[in-house]
């Protein structure tokens, strides 16, 4: 360890001990338990991507928008086209202020651009790295003090508000030793691997210089299973360990045996296999026909410069382009059904 990294996780400790806070004691009590049960990281490949937002009313830092959960720069720039449209038709009767809005909306339906100035306010879509811990061939599963909704209900499909929402892009900011330590071992990360093509490499070793700094986003969970070549994602990103076992319980449940048109004798083991998973109220494994599912943990960084957070990157892939998603607007907000 550099002296540089002892000293600032020396401070990290520091001012742990002078918040004084029980909550922030077990949490970091839990990161160091995960650190010992599961030593390695892996950073996935596939990046992720949300809007940021600069509004100088609400002061000098980035927030988040829309969380860093899309799999591509487009649906990201789809939000912020709906987010910008719905403004205009919902939120303002002047109509100088709407036509700045649907000028916005005009550029997102014919560019694919990741940066917009609206009425003094910016918008940029950002880009995430997802990562997991792992360890003896396990993925970290929930922890303890990771937060859950409320209502733990399993029927209907209402989610959790995203945590990301409304979230401060602030390198600097003070998240305990063992999220410092995170941060400081991910700066100097980039894809080097065979595996990725060159463009991908070169691009992840340009923004590690352009984007030196690493902000820690809320931990968000999924749905992983295990195959001949480890673990693969299996649904959407969730917000709390709850939403991610009801997204598999509805999966086993419902989904799936209409997705994929399963056999009545394999719909009833699912069935059975779902009724049994949410029995135990808190499981984080399931096993059903010869297939094994669990909850998993993820973490996520966004990297930021002098300018904020990192856009997406030229080896970026979108498998579609810019569209128009919505009726035509006036300024007055008649809409026109062409």
């Amino acid at each position: 360890m550099t002296d540089d990294w002892k000293q600032r996780l020396d401070k990290l400790h520091a001012d742990l001990v002078r918040r004084d806070d029980p909550g922030a004691w077990v949490a970091e009590a839990d990161a160091v338990d995960a650190s010992q049960r599961y030593p390695h990281i892996a950073a996935r490949g596939t990046p992720l991507f949300g809007v940021a937002v600069q509004d100088p009313a609400a002061g000098p830092d980035w927030r988040l928008l829309k969380p860093v959960t899309d799999s591509m720069p487009q649906h990201t720039r789809d939000g912020l086209n709906s987010y910008l449209w719905f403004k205009a038709k919902d939120d303002t009767d002047d109509p100088g202020v709407r036509r700045e809005l649907l000028a916005a909306v005009a550029v997102l339906e014919r560019e694919p651009v990741n940066e917009l100035e609206v009425l003094g306010v910016r918008y940029r879509v950002v880009r995430g790295t997802e990562f997991t811990r792992s360890g003896e061939d396990e993925l970290e599963p929930p922890r303890p003090t990771d937060p859950e909704p409320t209502d733990r209900s399993w029927d209907g499909r209402q989610e959790t508000p995203s945590r990301d929402v409304g979230f401060i892009l602030a390198p600097g900011r003070v998240d305990g030793p063992m999220a410092g330590a995170m941060k400081l071992g991910l700066q100097g990360f980039t894809h080097t691997g065979s595996q990725f093509p060159a463009d991908v490499r070169t691009d992840s070793k340009r923004a590690a210089e352009a984007y030196p700094e690493v902000v820690l986003l809320p931990a968000v969970f999924g749905v992983a299973e295990r195959g001949e070549r480890g673990w693969r994602p299996h649904g959407a990103l969730m917000p709390t360990p709850h939403d991610a076992r009801r997204l598999l319980y509805n999966g086993m449940s419902e989904t799936w045996p209409l997705l994929y048109e399963y056999s009545e004798r394999k719909k009833a083991a699912y069935a059975k296999a779902a009724e049994e998973f949410k029995a135990a109220g808190r499981a984080d494994e399931v096993r059903v026909d010869g297939r094994l599912f669990r909850i998993c943990r993820i973490g996520r960084m966004v990297r930021c410069g002098p300018d904020g957070p990192e856009p997406p990157r030229p080896s970026d892939q979108d498998d579609y382009g810019p569209m128009k998603l919505h009726p035509t607007m006036d300024e007055d907000g008649t809409l026109h059904y062409d």
